[in-house]
């Protein structure tokens, strides 16, 4: 068995153990991470009964942090049997992803979930956020899209790119690109419909989306062009206009944007969607956003520069104020009752098929 296959029995051991040792701790035994304790709650819920069943759904979804200290503890208690008598994880586990490099730095690396069985599935591919200097594939993004997608029969794919400074924005969308080409070329073994595609991301991973949706050069240099893209949905960005948004940035956010897009006045307009949008562009695009006032206006000048262009545009907009709002927007999308998840489930209904 090779060290992937037993890291992965080691998780699913640890997602069924789970639920012992969160009892052990009020016995005063050996306590987890309070964070991880915190992040196992919000993940399942307090009801013991449902939690081992939700942590066998769930483990991939929790934290790489937590999930070692599970294994930890799971080794703690003799959990190596245990994962040997539970060597069908691979059927028992849903929320487990396969981990591919599409590049050679260790940063372009991916985490594909298909759906269990499944063929040829429509593509959904994220692009974290993090001000394009930080974020990861495992800790960004809403903790119920995986499961929420291969529920409604697409492929998700979450993607690491190289990082600001060591890495410039045009190499970050490159990134976005290669990894999607990695993907369709290897798309009949993985499961994958290489004619049905969406990409999507949050914050920085907005903007990223939509400059690959609007500059075709990027997906040019991999062979790709727009022909191969059905939808984008960034959302929550607010960099589409690069130049306008650094003159009406705030102090703590300008050193970001500063840091990421520098001081050249060209550059900044070349690494700009809105500044991209005459036609060509990708065919069709869902702008989310809150109530923040800069994401408000970039996204709706980002929507009628694309209208302007020939795509076909929706906006949802959702309630959520500030630097919370925006976080809400990406840890929620996917559960059930969160508003926006509905009108993404519609959109991509209606470009996917």
């Amino acid at each position: 068995m090779n060290t992937a296959a037993k890291a992965l029995l080691a998780l699913s051991a640890a997602a069924v153990l789970a639920t012992p040792i969160l009892a052990q701790q009020r016995r005063g035994g050996e306590r987890l991470p309070a964070e991880c304790r915190e992040e196992i709650v919000a993940l399942c819920g307090t009801d013991r009964a449902q939690m081992r069943t939700c942590l066998g759904e769930k483990a991939a979804d929790l934290s790489e942090t937590c999930r070692t200290a599970l294994r930890e503890r799971m080794q703690q208690r003799g959990g190596r049997e245990g994962a040997e008598r539970r060597d069908g994880g691979a059927a028992v586990v849903g929320m487990r992803p396969q981990t591919l490099s599409y590049g050679s730095d260790p940063l372009q690396e991916l985490d594909l979930w298909v759906p269990r069985g499944a063929k040829s599935a429509p593509l959904v591919l994220f692009v974290h956020g993090g001000g394009w200097k930080r974020g990861s594939k495992d800790t960004a993004g809403s903790r119920s899209m995986p499961g929420h997608m291969t529920a409604q029969g697409y492929a998700f794919a979450s993607i690491n790119y190289r990082l600001v400074p060591a890495a410039t924005v045009e190499q970050q969308a490159a990134d976005v690109a290669a990894s999607l080409a990695y993907l369709l070329e290897k798309a009949d073994s993985l499961g994958i419909d290489r004619s049905r595609v969406v990409l999507t991301g949050h914050s920085a991973g907005a903007h990223l989306v939509a400059l690959v949706g609007t500059d075709e050069r990027y997906l040019r240099a991999v062979g790709l062009s727009f022909a191969d893209i059905d939808g984008v949905m960034p959302n929550d960005g607010a960099a589409y206009d690069v130049p306008t948004q650094m003159a009406q940035a705030g102090r703590f956010m300008g050193k970001t944007y500063e840091q990421a897009f520098g001081t050249d006045v060209a550059r900044q307009k070349a690494l700009s969607p809105t500044l991209h949008a005459a036609a060509p562009n990708a065919p069709a695009f869902l702008l989310l956003h809150v109530q923040r006032e800069d994401g408000v206006a970039q996204a709706n000048a980002l929507a009628d520069a694309l209208k302007r262009g020939g795509s076909r545009v929706e906006i949802g907009s959702f309630e959520g104020e500030g630097l919370k709002g925006h976080a809400d927007i990406n840890r929620k999308l996917g559960e059930p009752d969160y508003p926006a998840t509905p009108v993404m489930d519609a959109w991509l209904k209606t470009v996917l098929g």
